[in-house]
């Protein structure tokens, strides 16, 4: 895959790069870890071209209701202050990296990056145009970030080779569904 072509008005936002959704993790994506080293490439050229960098994270209370021993539909995961909530330790993060929590009150569940957080106000004020998006779970919140950032009115990319879905054979109905929904799949 070749890299994007960053400006100043994109915005790199890598989901949910935790060590939960990674190998060893309590929802672990197959191949997850393996995104690493091309997902720190692209924040190194978005950082180079001047455009946002920002990386979105579960982050759970203890009893959040996604959890199936509270009639949710996942494992325990991504559980504040804990070593599987952190991003995967590979992934490099500098200090200006916006950090965005998703999914932190006990009764509200939320998949994109964009449900709750006030996301899509501070990009247009930052003057932001497109959204280039990568991470874990393709076919969950890469799928549903994705959709809500072309739904705000960006101009959104995903990352194919940096992205992997949970169901293996889910990638070719995300890209098609992308695809509709007028977000570039970048291969």
């Amino acid at each position: 895959m070749a890299q994007l072509d960053y400006r100043p008005d994109t915005a790199l936002l890598i989901v949910d790069m935790q060590n939960d959704f990674c190998e060893g993790g309590a929802l672990a994506v197959k191949g997850g870890s393996a995104l690493v080293p091309g997902i720190n490439a692209e924040i190194d050229a978005a950082r180079r071209a001047g455009a946002l960098v920002l990386a979105s994270r579960d982050w759970h209370p203890i009893d959040h209701m996604s959890f199936v021993h509270r009639g949710g539909h996942w494992p325990v995961h991504c559980v504040q202050d804990t070593p599987g909530a952190g991003f995967h330790s590979q992934l490099t993060l500098a200090d200006d990296v916006i950090r965005l929590s998703k999914a932190t009150a006990f009764d509200t569940d939320a998949y994109s990056a964009f449900e709750g957080t006030g996301l899509a106000g501070y990009l247009r004020e930052r003057g932001i145009a497109r959204v280039a998006v990568c991470g874990l779970a393709m076919d969950v919140c890469v799928r549903a970030t994705a959709l809500d950032a072309r739904r705000e009115g960006f101009s959104v990319v995903v990352l194919d080779a940096l992205t992997a879905p949970v169901a293996p054979d889910a990638r070719g109905n995300c890209q098609r569904e992308f695809e509709a929904a007028g977000v570039e799949v970048h291969r």
